[in-house]
């Protein structure tokens, strides 16, 4: 499976998590039903707003290590350029 760089929202500008995985459906899935305990879970933090493919997950990591890092405006903005809508991209998936 290739490795994506994903972030959830608890709502349009609400709390955001940023994460990395190999198998994007699964982990999304696993923090849509509450599954994953931690952050997501106790914040309520389950619609996927954005996500970025890579090629190898040494370069998702590496981009979810630069994500992490920026300012609050940076990953709204990331957000909005690509998901305006703030569109739960999950359903898109499935």
């Amino acid at each position: 499976m290739q490795p994506h760089v994903y972030i959830l929202a608890s709502k349009r500008n609400g709390t955001l998590y940023i994460g990395v995985t190999s198998n994007l459906l699964k982990r999304v899935s696993e923090h849509r039903s509450g599954a994953v305990p931690g952050f997501t879970k106790r914040y309520d933090v389950k619609l996927l707003v954005y996500f970025e493919a890579h090629p190898s997950m040494d370069s998702a990591i590496l981009r979810e290590k630069q994500m992490k890092e920026w300012h609050r405006r940076w990953k709204l903005r990331r957000i909005e350029e690509r998901n305006p809508q703030w569109r739960d991209l999950f359903i898109e998936l499935i």
